[in-house]
């Protein structure tokens, strides 16, 4: 007579059993789903599993592979199988193979985790003014916050204490050596007396970026630049980790550029997906910065990106500050309207022999609750009062109106300002211009064909004007843009006509002593 099996309960298992079926592994991963939803522990990151571990006191984030996958399903339940032994089913304790790791890894649909927008090492900023300090995961923001020091911070901060605030902010940054600063009659330090530069006004609103940014949706990016030669020592990233030190109480990892853009974009991806506070990339010197993923990650939030190992493309949040440093940078135009520009000059040929404070970074540590403090009261200041706006900066409208404008108001020059001055310096669009005032000087606003311009004309294009076809993909790039008063238009003549491009200008923009044509204009006939 057949004997019907019989299921042995497993003995006092630690956690609950997640039974694997050889046969049904897909199953299994979706019930791994629901477990580690009910447990919390796993959050959600660029559709991959992230979890945030202490390291050195300090919360970080670590990416789940699917090794990591099957150590914390081991956290939280008891992996088993079935066996059948002299007619008794039993429950035998299993480790959770990996295809089920992989399984679980491609279904993001089905975690129903927390989404991690990023991370907060201090507190959070709401637009009424409120202050709040958090710890742990924040529902509302989406932000893992560190928890900070209390900050005294005044209720409705008179003007008074405003300007108290901005003036200790100016003191202790005052020893360095802003290239439009006005020193004190030692030369040594800036003259606080007298109101900030554009570069230390520049600085200023990047001290309260940084402070502002993970309760901002966007945010400019920070670009501190020294002259050729002569920059190295001059403060550029004493200032970035100073800066670190008051937003999130700790020095910022720094990286290089990588040997081309590929590389950066990879080296800028992993950092957003670490969701780092504050993001470091050091040492950009004697070139122009380019990159799509950067521009897109400042301006767009959640932003698109492929992840390295990945073939499709992921939506990632971000509330990182991103902070560039170098020698004789420039940033390409794409990207002049979304860095706040300080510059450095030490006026010397050696600045890095000068005697520097070697204490200045622990000085900032241990008043990094003060500076807070100060920094924040000027943007409650801000928050509660109708300040005149500044210039407009598409983008950053609620960025303008928490951190630029109260600095404004108290003195300090408009950054925006200077994106002019960014676009001019941009080699490309000076490439542009100078192609552009060749020609009217050729043609004036005569209709010419691409075969029918001057050789000298081409030259101007270098080896993409070599052939009649490179020349005329780079005359179609320009057209219908408008820069330094230039404007390029097209007229066709039937389906097989010849196009002719027109070059119309504006004469009274053109002899603007301020334009970019007339700075164009200088530099070639000192060129001739």
């Amino acid at each position: 007579m057949s004997q019907t099996p019989t299921t042995k309960a497993s003995e006092s298992p630690q956690h609950p059993d997640l039974l694997i079926d050889d046969a049904d592994f897909p199953g299994a991963a979706r019930e791994l789903a629901k477990r580690f939803a009910a447990d919390g522990r796993l959050l959600c990151r660029g559709r991959a599993p992230v979890k945030v571990i202490q390291i050195g006191g300090r919360p970080v984030v670590q990416n789940l592979g699917h090794v990591a996958i099957v150590s914390e399903a081991h956290q939280i339940c008891r992996p088993v199988i079935k066996k059948l032994q002299r007619g008794v089913v039993s429950l035998q304790p299993k480790t959770l193979p990996i295809a089920v790791a992989k399984l679980f890894a491609e279904i993001p649909a089905e975690w129903n985790f927390r989404a991690l927008k990023g991370m907060c090492f201090g507190p959070i900023l709401r637009a009424s003014g409120e202050i709040r300090l958090e710890a742990g995961y924040d529902e509302e923001t989406g932000l893992w916050c560190a928890g900070t020091a209390p900050v005294g911070v005044p209720e409705s901060p008179s003007d008074e204490e405003a300007k108290g605030a901005l003036a200790l902010l100016r003191f202790v940054f005052a020893t360095f050596p802003f290239a439009d600063r006005r020193t004190d009659a030692e030369g040594l330090r800036v003259d606080v007396a007298l109101p900030p530069g554009g570069d230390e006004s520049a600085f200023l609103v990047a001290v309260l970026t940084a402070l502002c940014r993970p309760s901002l949706p966007l945010a400019p990016a920070i670009l501190i630049r020294a002259p050729a030669l002569s920059g190295a020592g001059t403060g550029k990233g004493l200032l970035i980790r100073a800066l670190a030190n008051i937003a999130t109480g700790e020095s910022p990892r720094a990286f290089t550029s990588g040997a081309d853009r590929a590389e950066l974009d990879k080296r800028l991806a992993a950092s957003l997906v670490e969701a780092e506070a504050l993001i470091f990339l050091d040492n950009v010197n004697g070139t122009t910065l380019r990159s799509d993923l950067l521009a897109q990650v400042i301006t767009e939030n959640p932003c698109s990106m492929r992840l390295l190992g990945r073939t499709q493309m992921v939506q990632l949040e971000t509330r990182a500050v991103i902070c560039v440093t170098g020698n004789a940078i420039d940033v390409s135009e794409d990207l002049a309207r979304r860095f706040i520009i300080v510059g450095l000059d030490a006026k010397l040929e050696n600045p890095e022999l000068r005697r520097f404070d070697g204490r200045f970074l622990d000085t900032i540590r241990e008043r990094r609750s003060e500076l807070m403090s100060a920094a924040l009261t000027i943007w409650r200041w801000g928050r509660k009062k109708e300040l005149p706006r500044g210039l407009p900066l598409g983008s950053f409208e609620a960025w303008a109106r928490w951190v630029r404008d109260p600095l404004l108001a108290l003195g300090c020059v408009d950054p925006v300002t200077r994106i002019e001055e960014i676009k001019r310096d941009d080699p490309e669009r000076r490439q542009a211009v100078e192609f552009l005032m060749a020609w009217r000087a050729e043609y004036g606003d005569r209709p010419v064909t691409v075969a029918e311009m001057h050789d000298d004309l081409r030259g101007l294009v270098g080896a993409r004007g070599a052939t009649r076809q490179a020349m005329a993909q780079y005359v179609n790039r320009l057209l219908n843009t408008r820069i330094a008063a230039f404007h390029l238009i097209r007229q066709t003549h039937g389906k097989w006509g010849a196009s002719r491009y027109i070059l119309q200008a504006d004469e009274g923009a053109l002899s603007g002593r301020g334009s970019l044509a007339a700075t164009t204009r200088s530099a070639m006939i000192e060129k001739a």
